[in-house]
């Protein structure tokens, strides 16, 4: 099975360091969340695998071999950013032509059909569009490209809801047609939650949790009740944060002992996955 494999991956920037040492792996044929605060290392990391940046030490391996100036590699790789690689005076035609020929391919049909869904026309200078359109464009050319990791950062800048909702229909509808690995990186938690199937998420530096979307949905939980009773029932168990409000406690954890009987008077709540994210990342800084 082919998979994108990251093993102790650093980068810094000066005297800043922006990953710490990351481990992970990207199968194929699944889509994951890539999720982090800002300024944690999201779009560095696709930038590596893409190489438009490289690691300061590590490796990113594709089936075992190095993705670094790996021309074999990078053809099945794609990264969609935000970032404006082409002339704002070409048309849309002339870069899906433009595809065509760095990736050997492109789903001509599919990107017919997409142009059609969002109203956009393959005759429209790229420079003339505005900031939703540009993001539209680039998505058409992420789900056209016969590329087998697709990488999207930040994949709907500028879109307005109904856009975002028809975004995610045609990815789920081309992905069931062709499967691939999809990996997004979003701060739309919400949006993407029943969209993903496994989540890894990145803070200090490296990946924190890596695991699919419902065995971790099934482990998070709120625990919630008189003070002594919650932190008895949770004696021994690693807790992401308590807090305490008259005599009353609430704690977010990972490993709830759910084979301990419930006390009379303490609650068990879910958490789903933005909730989750929020107290894992809970001591991260935003950059500014």
């Amino acid at each position: 099975m082919s998979e994108i494999k990251f093993k102790n991956v650093t980068k810094r920037y000066g005297n800043k360091q922006v990953l710490r040492g990351v481990n992970a792996t990207w199968e194929a044929g699944k889509i994951y969340a890539l999720l982090g605060r800002n300024g944690a290392g999201k779009s560095t990391l696709m930038r590596i695998v893409n190489n438009r940046t490289f690691a300061t030490s590590g490796a990113v391996t594709l089936d075992g071999k190095s993705v670094v100036e790996n021309e074999a590699a990078q053809n099945r790789i794609f990264l969609m950013s935000s970032a404006q690689l082409y002339p704002a005076d070409r048309r849309l035609s002339w870069l899906f032509a433009l595809t065509r020929r760095m990736y050997g391919g492109f789903d001509d049909a599919l990107a017919t059909h997409l142009l059609d869904a969002f109203e956009l026309h393959d005759t429209a200078k790229i420079g003339q569009l505005s900031t939703g359109y540009q993001t539209i464009a680039r998505l058409i050319i992420a789900l056209c490209v016969p590329c087998d990791f697709v990488l999207l950062d930040e994949p709907v800048l500028g879109l307005d809801a109904p856009a975002r909702e028809l975004f995610y229909q045609e990815l789920l509808a081309t992905y069931a047609e062709r499967p691939r690995t999809f990996v997004i990186a979003t701060h739309l938690i919400e949006e993407v939650a029943d969209l993903v199937e496994n989540v890894n998420v990145l803070a200090g530096g490296e990946i924190v949790l890596a695991e699919d979307v419902a065995t971790v949905l099934a482990k998070g939980r709120i625990v919630s009740g008189p003070a002594g009773l919650v932190t008895d029932y949770l004696r021994d168990t690693p807790v992401m944060r308590k807090q305490a409000l008259g005599g009353m406690l609430t704690a977010y954890t990972l490993d709830a002992p759910l084979e301990r009987p419930l006390p009379a008077g303490v609650t068990l709540a879910g958490m789903d996955l933005q909730r989750l994210f929020i107290e894992l990342t809970r001591g991260e800084r935003h950059e500014k």
